[in-house]
């Protein structure tokens, strides 16, 4: 069977080719690709600015935030079906080396892949994508595609929060450090655990989409009062809560600054490879406790419960800023990478 699947060659060389599908192996199913979004980590490795893309094994398929429909499954394949809609997982761990029988996360898999940056486990922007049945999910049947496609960004807000021993609930004060998809997923679980939610982002527009995704308060981290602001949200307390999600310098630098005392803060954005200055001595004086993740563990199901929870409330599919057709890839990396502030969420479609 062909099928026309995107393969990322290099920086900035990223193309559409029509290609032979392999047979299923006995574990795996065969997804109808609906849709697909480009994520940041996308447009990174597409600018050569990250590691995390290996094209240099091979060319790979991008595209980890799918949602799609099963059209075949392996002959061992037991709990998906035939015409189930689905999403699936990004850090694939094997499960079966020392570090995943040690219940370790997945980032510490000796056998660790990710969907859509390795060609071992190739990703979303094709027509199909084969994946093994254990990393892949079925969502609602009322879902729309494009909210299947949002389950992998919001879980990592979600787990961002929550996982590896973390809480929140109405008595804290949270602070989202970073408007997009990820800090808005996260803003979303704080509010909807009662807490006091206040998101920092310095653009204008992204602050004011978090007073529709959770935010209580906004805040312009480029104001020059912008401790004080974060003071008087909190009551005097400072944040008990804090999720990084931006992954900048200057929002990881002012953790320190503005944390209150006990604060749990989160790391969530990404920051791999750059040194930052920071005056971590206030972690002892000020009792932080810092963690962060690499993947999600054991997450998505419960990812999935969330959203439906939580989908009348919010308006998944009003976060796409673009649609664009498969065919005009180019057209939707270009968005993505050159006007991001324009392009909040550049979700690919797929036609039936």
């Amino acid at each position: 069977m062909k099928a026309n699947i995107a393969f990322m060659h290099g920086p900035r060389d990223l193309r559409i080719e029509e290609v032979e599908l392999p047979e299923l192996k006995p574990n795996q199913i065969l997804v109808k690709t609906k849709s697909c979004g480009i994520c940041g980590s996308d447009v990174h490795c597409f600018k050569g600015e990250s590691a995390e893309g290996r094209y240099d094994i091979a060319p790979y398929t991008p595209g980890h935030e799918v949602g799609g429909q099963i059209v075949a499954v392996g002959s061992e394949v037991s709990t998906l079906k035939v015409n189930d809609k689905v999403t699936a997982e990004c850090v694939l761990a094997c499960g079966h080396c020392v570090n995943c029988k040690e219940g370790l996360m997945p980032s510490a898999c000796l056998n660790m892949r990710e969907l859509g940056f390795r060609p071992d486990s190739p990703g979303g922007f094709g027509e199909y994508l084969i994946i093994e049945e254990e990393y892949a999910y079925k969502i609602p049947d009322n879902w729309s595609y494009d909210m299947g496609a949002w389950v992998e960004t919001f879980s990592i807000g979600y787990f961002g929060i929550w996982g590896n021993g973390g809480y929140i609930d109405a008595s804290d004060y949270a602070l989202v450090m970073g408007a997009g998809p990820v800090g808005l997923s996260a803003a979303m679980v704080c509010k909807t655990s009662g807490a006091k939610t206040i998101v920092a982002d310095v653009n204008e527009v992204r602050r004011q989409r978090a007073l529709q995704y959770g935010a209580d308060v906004v805040l312009n981290p480029m104001d020059a009062d912008y401790y004080e602001q974060i003071k008087k949200a909190t009551d005097g307390h400072g944040p008990s809560v804090i999720a990084e999600a931006s992954g900048s310098n200057a929002a990881l630098a002012a953790i320190f600054d503005v944390a209150g005392h006990s604060c749990r803060v989160n790391l969530i954005g990404h920051s791999i490879g750059r040194k930052v200055p920071v005056e971590i001595g206030k972690t002892i004086w000020s009792t932080l406790k810092i963690k962060g993740s690499g993947g999600t563990k054991n997450w998505m199901q419960r990812t999935i419960r969330f959203m439906s929870a939580i989908k009348d409330q919010y308006d998944f599919d009003a976060l796409n800023s673009h649609h664009i057709p498969f065919k005009d890839l180019d057209k939707g990396m270009d968005l993505a990478v050159n006007h991001p502030d324009e392009a909040f969420k550049v979700m690919l479609t797929f036609e039936d």
